[in-house]
Formats: structure tokens, sequence, C-alpha cells
């Protein structure tokens, strides 16, 4: 871990201050789950994090343990979204990412809105077309013996469902797959502000086309919503659909990359799941805990003290899933992926604010599973790969080439 600089808060301890490895925005060739995560816990419960912001200001503490990360998500009164991911004021606007930039009451009613819409109910109605997806990527490659599993399944396999439910064209993915890449992955500040701004003007037009002629898609349902007894504004609209797109463009085919190297470097759990399809649910369960991916962000509203640290108004929380999922305070050895385990994990979030698609998430991650052991023999990792892991707010697992007998 690197030294502070000079740009450090007056009151962040200097033995507090050190890079936080998992968001440095780079590649890696370390597992971090397995060798990054279990270091840090061997430190300070908090710490201040240098390099979590790639734009000014910079720095973040950092929570390392799992209960301490409860107690911040479920205080909405010391603790708030509003602000927290920077898109707007990157390009000096003020509009909310929603539900994820809310606080309480506005989130409340908002929320209040959006639950039924991403319901287990609502998302069952969608078990064909995820499975029909997934079966047909596959389809393209089972007989070839290798497939390069991030291009070619993890990232069409969901990028393709929640386009098709945002009504946007399919064949634009690459593109949208480089502002989604500029708005989470990049240290560059232009690109940054170039993506959102590219986001911005994209979606509002997309929204113009579905208030002349609305359809059955996502952004039109979100033309029809109301919260706090009125029509949602064009704002709040183009805030939803933003949120819509971030989350679903990169969260579950992080998920998938970790979830299929796993199996691919454990074949005993691919029996396991081989022979028994019905683990599948509980095996995504653990496979969620194991390896967390993402880390949000709370902003300070109040001066909150913590294991001795004094967290002051303005200053930002790192929220790492990772941590706190492998937090060895809060499950037996955790590094370990045992498929019956049926943790209590945090990798949706907890409290108010867990993740709107977690149950579109699961279904996804399920038949993916599925669906690849029942039409793949036993795969591997392709000999001699060096597996690249991406340091970042969320780690995704770069490349992953499997290769299988046929």
């Amino acid at each position: 871990m690197s030294t502070p600089d000079e740009s450090i808060p007056g009151h962040v301890p200097p033995e507090l201050a050190m890079e936080f490895p998992l968001t440095t925005r780079e590649i890696g060739y370390v597992h971090p789950h397995k060798e990054i995560v279990p270091k840090i816990h061997e430190g300070p419960p908090i710490f201040f994090g240098t390099n979590v912001h790639p734009m000014p200001p910079r720095g973040s503490w950092v929570i390392t343990r799992a209960e301490d990360l409860k107690t911040v998500y479920e205080d909405t009164e010391d603790f708030i979204k509003k602000g927290n991911a920077r898109f707007a004021s990157m390009i000096g606007e003020s509009w909310d990412v929603i539900p994820t930039e809310l606080d309480p009451p506005k989130h409340t009613a908002f929320r209040r809105a959006l639950d039924p819409v991403f319901s287990p109910k609502e998302m069952a109605k969608l078990e064909k077309k995820v499975s029909g997806r997934a079966e047909e990527l596959i389809a393209g490659f089972k007989d070839k013996g290798e497939v390069e599993f991030i291009r070619e399944f993890a990232i069409p396999f969901p990028v393709t469902i929640v386009l098709d439910m945002l009504g946007l064209p399919v064949d634009r993915m690459d593109e949208f797959l480089d502002w989604e890449y500029n708005l989470l992955h990049t240290s560059v500040p232009e690109d940054r502000r170039n993506a959102v701004i590219s986001l911005k003007e994209f979606l509002y037009d997309e929204i113009e086309k579905r208030e002349k002629n609305p359809t059955d898609d996502l952004i039109t349902n979100a033309l029809n919503m109301e919260a706090e007894g009125r029509k949602w504004t064009r704002e709040e609209v183009f805030g939803h659909c933003f949120n819509l797109f971030i989350g679903g463009l990169d969260t579950v085919t992080a998920n998938l990359g970790f979830h299929f190297h796993h199996l691919a470097t454990h074949p005993e759990d691919q029996k396991t799941l081989r022979d028994d399809p019905g683990k599948v649910g509980v095996a995504v369960m653990e496979f969620m805990r194991a390896y967390a991916a993402v880390t949000t962000i709370r902003v300070c509203k109040n001066e909150f003290k913590l294991h001795g640290v004094t967290i002051k108004p303005g200053d930002t929380v790192a929220m790492s899933t990772p941590l706190g999922s492998n937090d060895p305070q809060a499950f037996d050895n955790p590094t370990e992926v045992r498929l019956d385990r049926r943790p209590v994990h945090l990798s949706f979030g907890h409290g108010i604010h867990r993740c709107l698609g977690a149950h579109l998430a699961r279904r996804e991650l399920n038949v993916a599973i599925k669906d690849m052991l029942s039409m793949l023999p036993e795969f591997r990792v392709k000999p001699g790969f060096k597996v690249p892991f991406q340091m970042t707010n969320v780690l995704h697992v770069q490349e992953l080439p499997l290769v299988w007998e046929t």
C-alpha cells in the first residue's frame, strides 16, 4: 500500500491513509477475493483509501467489517446517498440517479413505485426469455471446444436482456459498453465526462421517442410512474433510466465472470452441481458472497465516530461488499466456497437501498449455471492462461478462455 499524499484531509490520521487495492482502476493478476481481501482484513477496521475516487475530491473512508457496513447501510440520518455517484456533478449539473441517489422520504416514495416492477413475480415472467438467450449463446460455441467466456457469454447474456427490457437497440451494444466502461472503470476524467454527456443525450432522445410513441418497455413504464402523488418529471425518468443502464450493463457480467472462474478451477463443485442441478440456487448465494464485486459510496451528513476515527460531514465512505461478504468475523473461513453455506451476504447491499435488480440478477445467474452445465462437458481455464482481474468499484474478470473436450 502506498504512503499518503499532501491532499489527505487534516482529520485523517496519516497512518490510516493508504491505497485501497480493490479500486486502483488497473488490471491485476492476483485473485482479489482470495489474496487481496484477506490482507486488508489483517489491517485496521477502517482506513482512508487515497485512490477510491478517480476525480477530485479524491479519497474515501473504507470500512472493512460486515457489522460496521450494516450500521452505515441502516443509518440514513448520518449517511446519505444524495450526490454519491457524482455523475451529474461531473458535467456541472445536479440531477439524481434514481433510486440510487435518493434519501428518505423521497427514496421511500420512489422505491415503493419501483419495487413491484422488479418483484420476483414480474421477473419470473422473464424465465423463457432469459433461458432462451442463454441457450442460444451457448449453442453458438458448444461444439468448438473453447470460448472466451466474458466476450461471448458474460457480456451479451445479461446486457442484451436489459437492452430488450429498456427497448434499446442491441446492435449498438458495443457503443453502450464503451460508455459503460468510461462511466465506471476509467480513471481519465475527460472520458468519464464525455460518457455522461453521451448517455444523457441518448436517453433523453429515447424518452422523447416514448413520449410520442409509447411501447412496452421500462422507459415507457417510467413515464407512467407516480410518486409523491404525482407523475415523475422527465428529469426523474431520465435519472431512473440512467440507473438501469449503468446497473444492467455491468454487475451481472462481473458476477458471471467470477462464478465461472470458480467453476472452471474447481471441478469438484462443477460435478456437484451437474449431478444435482437443484443445488444451483443455494450455490449462487454462496458465489455471490464469496465473489461480491461492488463498492458503493455513502456521504457523511453528520459527524460520526467509528473505531476511534472521526468521519466528518462531506466525507465519503466506501461500502465494499467484497470486504463485507468475506469478513472472517462474520463468516467462518470466508475464502472457502461451501456450496451449502446459505449465507446472509451483503452482495446486493443491505437495508432500504438493497439492489433493485437483485431478483433478475439471481435468475440470470441461476439460468447461466444450469444451462452451461447441462449443455457443455466439464470445462476448465485454458492451460497456461493468466487470468486478469479488473480492480474498480465493480470488480471484473477481464478475460476468461474456457476449454473442454468435444
